[in-house]
């Protein structure tokens, strides 16, 4: 009798972004239009990446793990959000709610897992060039990639049982743009304190040692790169981590700030997520398109061949 009491809430509503009243349109328009930047950039990096030989390396099979990461995270809160912004229903079922919260956590934990590896690659790239291809071999790349995958989705199991174990029976009102534990749990009617604690714990504690081994890897590359004697092999050494280096603090900024804050402010808070969820996979194709010689030729390659075949029809 007691669980059916507890079993009540069966959709939650999404108040949306705070401190937007009347912005509705244009929030609309901008945030459809950075949404479909995100599809049409990560699918060309994809493309690119399968259809040249060339970019088959570990670097770009990475990459093109990350562009599969990004269409994913946009996707698991842009449509809803543009739905209510389209003024539609700000309605989510409890499942709808649990299915954002488990791909959130799943995919955002994927993403730190997926740039420390990307920054082994490069630490192998660079500190033991001629070895690189032996050391990062195809097997070695399945299993770290397969590896990232596997623990983002355990660390979203855990911390998706942790939340909705509880019994949601009051308020039925989420005051976020979508479903994040820090919103949902204190709608609980039960004991939040374990929640709470493994979900800061674990989100936070993944963030700074994934941010830690990124550091140390890019403290040995920075070793290596100050012994290159000619100006050239520095510049052409640093240029191949620049990219990464920009897509880490677009990616980890976010996270430090909204979790490990005591008291953050709502509006600065959802700035910071749309930020995260919205302009970063948005970023990250021009990120490594836009200086990587490689990615540009492929790209100018598939619109060459597919203008010559249209032309021969």
């Amino acid at each position: 009798i007691k669980m059916r009491n507890y079993t009540t809430v069966t959709e939650f509503i999404l108040l949306g972004i705070p401190e937007t009243e009347g912005l509705e349109t244009v929030l609309f328009f901008l945030f459809l239009s950075l949404y479909l930047c995100t599809l049409l950039g990560n699918v060309l990096i994809l493309t690119a990446i399968i259809s040249s030989s060339r970019l088959h390396t570990p670097m770009y099979f990475f990459l093109g793990n990350l562009s599969m990461f990004d269409l994913g995270f946009s996707s698991t809160t842009v449509p809803k959000m543009l739905l209510y912004l389209s003024g539609q229903s700000q309605g989510i079922s409890f499942q709808g709610c649990v299915s954002q919260v488990f791909f959130y956590h799943f995919l955002g934990c994927t993403e730190r897992f997926l740039y420390t590896v990307m920054a082994y690659d490069r630490f192998v790239a660079i500190c033991y060039p001629l070895r690189y291809m032996v050391i990062m071999n195809r097997r070695v790349c399945s299993i770290l990639a397969t590896g990232t995958w596997t623990g983002g989705c355990v660390h979203a199991i855990i911390l998706t049982s942790l939340t909705f174990q509880l019994p949601y029976c009051d308020s039925n009102q989420v005051g976020y743009y979508f479903c994040d534990i820090p919103a949902v749990l204190p709608l609980a009617c039960g004991d939040i304190a374990l929640a709470q604690r493994v979900g800061f714990t674990n989100v936070g504690l993944l963030s700074l040692v994934c941010f830690f081994l990124i550091l140390v890897s890019y403290t040995r590359i920075g070793i290596s790169i100050s012994k290159i004697r000619s100006a050239e092999g520095r510049q052409r050494a640093f240029s191949t981590c620049s990219a990464h280096l920009t897509a880490i603090l677009c990616a980890y900024g976010p996270v430090i700030i909204i979790y490990l804050q005591p008291n953050p402010s709502a509006l600065l808070g959802t700035i910071i997520q749309i930020v995260n969820n919205l302009v970063t996979p948005t970023l990250n194709p021009l990120i490594y398109s836009l200086r990587n010689k490689d990615v540009k030729s492929a790209l100018w390659n598939i619109f060459h061949k597919r203008g010559f075949s249209v032309k021969n029809k």
